[in-house]
Parts: structure tokens; C-alpha cells; sequence
């Protein structure tokens, strides 16, 4: 199945999904598969939720590994934790030099497939099959599946919201903007009372891809990007050009934070919810700081709420969203212990579900009994908003190949810095299709 089918299967199913079911550690070992003593086996595992931006993610897995243990006394989870770009970094260089971690986070699409090629990935139909039959909400491992075999089990659902201060809007009198027009009067009001309008660390290159994506969708339509990056489309498509346009449009009124292209995503939302910008967009994976996260003020939370990206030019459907599933687990085919891998990520996927939404405040792709719990309105809010979806695009550089999305996301910020024009950016797309 492809990937826009996976998606699309994933949107067409999420109400019977929700409503049928409602940095490293001290002490580790560096080699692959081995033991701190006799008749013990080390699985080696590391993830991308650090203690101090990732709170309640990184307690429930500690909690999670500290449960197998107890349960597995003959096996040992030797725990690495990076950031989210340290991460990716090193994955690069532990693939290449053969020294993956037995358990791992990948995404999904084309972020998975050189890994896949390069026989790196172990395949996990066989766990699928059994203890985890119908673990899943519908259509989200697909995602993870090359050729109709699946290399992860994915974690996380997403979609992409403009999350607002409702005190800043208030205090500048403004409206939550239902058109781009109307987005932009909010920009410009706040820019004239001295209020920067919108966060933005586009360092990291995907998060200016989210702002694109959104205005491709509503001016193009749900399916112009994803035909332009399976190939049945170009991305020299004018609704294409015309949200490079906009995006310098948006630039040029000074809609972003000063210095946004060398501010990291961690950088720019820490000015969000320090009050220093109004707006910032991100996925659900951040519900959390909004609303389950004790350790951001209550302040805050009660003064934060989020609006879909808007219609542009009349264009566009409210309810088609960026997105898709987030990180999933892999298991390295070269791994030493992989039986004992395999039953890691076994149990880590059945304890995930229930404690990601009530212990971490985000969407997993695993069914929950969301009848059952007692979820923050804004949450609920988001839940609706999967239910009403009537498309998710995967965010592009995870639809890409490695080598393309590389070119995508050094495009973005050339895009964001003015260094090239909208065409030239299209082109650059093109270029890189045409030579893998």
C-alpha cells in the first residue's frame, strides 16, 4: 500500500479507531548485544525524548523499561536519550559503521526506506501477526511497510495546528483568522503593537516545511504536493510556485521572530511559552506543554488554544490537514539479541497506548478506550478534529527519499531567507527527483 493510501485508509478509519475502543545514560555498554553478566541479555535502546524538553515522554519510557525489567529478569535495556536532531545525526553514523541499537526511533515513508534497502531494519510482520494483532489503529503501520512488510510500529499520531496566546490576542484585539486574509491582519496588528506574531526555529528546516506544506494544500488542493513528490506531478505546478510566493510574502511582512532561520525549533518555542511571540505552529506531539504538562505553568496552559491554517483565497478545505504518524519503534537486523528486541517493542507498544494519552497528553496510534478517560477539552478538541479529517498529507521530508529531502529542507531555508526565488526553489525540487 502507499503511503497516501496508508494515510488516507488512516483518516477514513480514525472515528471507528478512537470510538470502538473510545544524552546518554551512565553505565553504557557499547557494543551491540552484550551482557553485564552471565545469563543476561542487553538490548540497547535509544530514543529521542530527553529528560528536559520531554518530560513526561521520558518518565513513561523509563517507567516502561523499569516494568520489562521487573518482568524480564534475564534482560537488560542499556538506555541512550538524544534530542531530536542529535538523534537523527547519529542513526546516520551508527547505520553506516553497523552499530545500530538493538531497539530504536524511526519515522516513517522515505525516512525509513534507505534504512529498509540497506537491510538495517529487521522486519516485524511475525510480531504483528500475533501479540500485536489489532493493537493498531487502522492505516498507521502501513506507513511504516516497504514492499507490503513492516519496519516499525508506530508510536504517535499527529496533525499540524497554529497553537495562539489567547492573552496576547486579547490584549492586541484580535480574532482567531479563518481566511489568510484575515491571518495576515492579525500579523500586521500584532507587528504594529510590538508583539512578534510568530515563533518560528527554522534551523531545523522542517518546521518552515509545515508552514509550506499547508499553503501548497490550500492552494492546490489535498493532493498537488504528494503528486508532486511521487511523480505524478512537478513541482513546477503554479499552486506549487505560488506557496513559495506566499511563504516570502509572509517573510517579508516581518511575520516571524527575529533570526527565525538560525533559531533551532527548541529555541522558538521556548519564546511561545515565555510570551514572546503569539503564535506558533507544531504538531500534537506538543499537547502535552499545553495541557497535561505539570511542569508548565497553569498559567500558561489556561491561556493557550490553537486554530486549523486557513483558507487562502477561498481555497483549500479547513479540515484537510500535515500530519500522519510520528516516531516508531525499529529493530536492528543486525542485532545480536533480537529475539530479546522483538520483546521489548512487543511490550513497550501494549503499555504505550493508555499512558501516552493520560500520563503523556498525546495521540498514540494505538487504540485506546478514549470513552473511558478523562481528557483536557483541548485534547478532545484535537481528537474531533482527526474524526472530521478529511486528509492527512505526511509531512514531506518523510515522504522523500534521504537525498531529497535533504535538498528539500536546504531549499526551505534558502526559501524563508530570500536567497532564492519561489522558481528557483521549484526547480531545485525537480532537479533533485531527477537525479536519484
Amino acid at each position: 500500500m502507499s503511503v497516501r493510501k496508508a494515510i488516507t485508509s488512516l483518516v477514513a478509519t480514525m472515528v471507528i479507531g478512537f470510538l470502538m475502543v473510545g544524552c546518554s545514560d551512565s553505565g553504557a555498554d557499547e557494543s551491540s548485544g552484550t551482557s553485564s553478566q552471565e545469563g543476561v541479555e542487553t538490548v540497547k535502546f535509544m530514543h529521542l525524548w530527553p529528560e528536559g524538553s520531554s518530560a513526561q515522554h521520558h518518565r513513561v519510557v523509563s517507567d516502561i523499561i523499569s516494568g520489562f525489567e521487573a518482568e524480564h529478569e534475564d534482560i537488560k535495556i542499556d538506555l541512550e536519550v538524544l534530542s531530536n536532531e542529535q538523534y537523527k545525526d547519529k542513526l546516520k553514523v551508527l547505520s553506516t559503521s553497523n552499530e545500530l541499537p538493538d531497539v530504536g526511533m524511526t519515522w516513517a515513508a522515505g525516512f525509513l526506506e534507505p534504512y529498509v534497502n540497506g537491510n538495517k531494519f529487521a522486519a516485524l510482520d511475525d510480531i504483528l501477526e500475533g501479540d500485536l494483532n489489532d493493537l493498531f489503529v487502522s492505516g498507521t503501520t502501513e506507513a511504516y511497510a516497504v514492499e507490503d512488510t513492516t519496519y516499525g510500529l508506530p508510536l504517535e499520531l499527529n496533525i499540524v495546528s497554529v497553537y495562539y496566546n489567547k492573552t496576547i490576542f486579547e490584549e492586541n484585539n484580535v480574532e482567531v483568522p479563518e481566511t489568510y486574509e484575515e491571518f495576515k491582519e492579525v500579523v500586521t496588528t500584532l507587528k504594529d503593537g510590538g508583539v512578534d506574531p510568530i515563533a518560528l526555529g527554522n534551523r531545523d528546516s522542517w518546521t518552515g516545511s509545515m508552514w509550506y506544506m499547508y499553503f501548497a494544500d490550500r492552494i492546490g488542493g489535498e493532493d498537488t504536493l504528494t503528486s508532486a513528490i511521487n511523480r505524478e506531478g512537478s513541482f513546477e505546478d503554479p499552486a506549487l510556485i505560488q506557496a513559495a510566493e506566499e511563504v516570502q510574502s509572509l517573510v517579508d511582512m516581518g511575520a516571524f521572530v527575529g533570526g527565525f532561520n538560525g533559531l533551532s525549533d527548541e529555541e522558538a518555542k521556548s519564546m511561545f511559552m515565555n510570551g514572546q511571540s503569539a503564535m506558533y505552529m507544531i504538531a500534537t506531539w506538543d499537547l502535552p506543554n499545553y495541557t497535561t504538562n505539570e511542569d508548565v505553568p497553569q498559567e500558561f496552559r489556561d491561556s493557550v488554544d490553537y486554530f486549523s491554517f486557513p483558507l487562502v483565497d477561498d481555497k483549500g478545505d479547513m479540515d484537510s490537514f500535515v500530519g500522519g504518524p510520528g516516531v516508531g519503534l525499529f529493530v536492528s537486523e543486525e542485532s545480536e539479541v533480537k529475539d530479546a528486541a522483538k520483546e521489548f517493542v512487543v511490550y513497550f507498544a501494549e503499555e504505550w497506548g493508555d499512558r501516552a494519552v493520560t500520563e503523556v497528553g498525546i495521540i498514540p496510534a494505538t487504540k485506546v478506550e478514549s470513552d473511558e478517560l478523562d481528557l483536557p477539552e483541548m485534547y478532545g478538541n484535537v481528537l474531533d478534529d482527526l474524526n472530521n479529517a478529511t486528509n492527512i498529507t505526511l509531512f514531506a521530508d518523510v515522504q522523500m527519499s534521504a537525498d531529497v529531502a535533504d535538498v528539500h529542507l536546504n531549499q526551505i531555508q534558502a526559501l524563508f531567507g530570500g536567497e532564492i526565488t519561489p522558481e528557483e526553489f521549484t526547480k531545485a525540487h525537480e532537479e533533485a527527483f531527477d537525479d536519484e
